[in-house]
């Protein structure tokens, strides 16, 4: 009796161990599989995308994205973004429009300040993009980052330990 206790205690471990190791590897998916079943169907890298980027911000850089970024991409650079704002559709989860967003942009571009790393969309959105990276483009590198200020290396070094690796050009000086 015990000794099946024991077991089974030693099982729940490793299988919680397991699934916090590969969480987001997991909640990408998830979140996939989930899309799909909601949508027509998924653009599996045909070359046939509906935007050019989507891009990933807080929402205190509204102003900057709205204002600076976008006009200036889709007015004279003639790129489709995805901003949630404007392109995810109502009453749909918020997870399934940003897997949705991300598996149909060719890019991901994440503005990068230090409230980008305190919204839990943001980090949501950042791994969403690594995991299609990883898994439905080949490793084709589709992330962009963009740094609006400079990120302190103790924070980047925290975020690295989240689960994805970011190069850092400013604070390699």
């Amino acid at each position: 009796m015990a000794l099946s206790i024991d077991l089974a205690v030693m099982v729940t471990v490793i299988v919680l161990v397991l699934v916090y190791k590969y969480r987001w590897k997991l909640r990408y998916m998830f979140h996939l599989a989930k899309s799909k079943h909601y949508c027509d169907k998924a653009s599996h890298d045909h070359g046939k995308y509906t935007f050019d980027a989507f891009i990933s911000y807080c929402d205190d850089d509204r102003s900057f994205v709205l204002k600076d970024s976008i006009g200036n991409l889709e007015n004279e650079g003639n790129y489709k973004l995805c901003v949630h704002q404007r392109d995810f559709l109502p009453g749909q989860e918020i997870t399934v429009n940003i897997t949705n967003a991300i598996h149909y942009s060719r890019k991901t571009v994440c503005i990068i300040t230090r409230t980008f790393f305190e919204s839990y969309c943001c980090i949501f959105e950042i791994n969403m993009a690594r995991k299609e990276n990883m898994y439905s483009r080949e490793g084709k590198n589709i992330i962009f980052l963009v740094f609006l200020e400079q990120i302190p290396l103790t924070m980047l070094e925290l975020i690295e330990k989240q689960s994805y690796k970011i190069n850092n050009p400013i604070t390699k000086k």
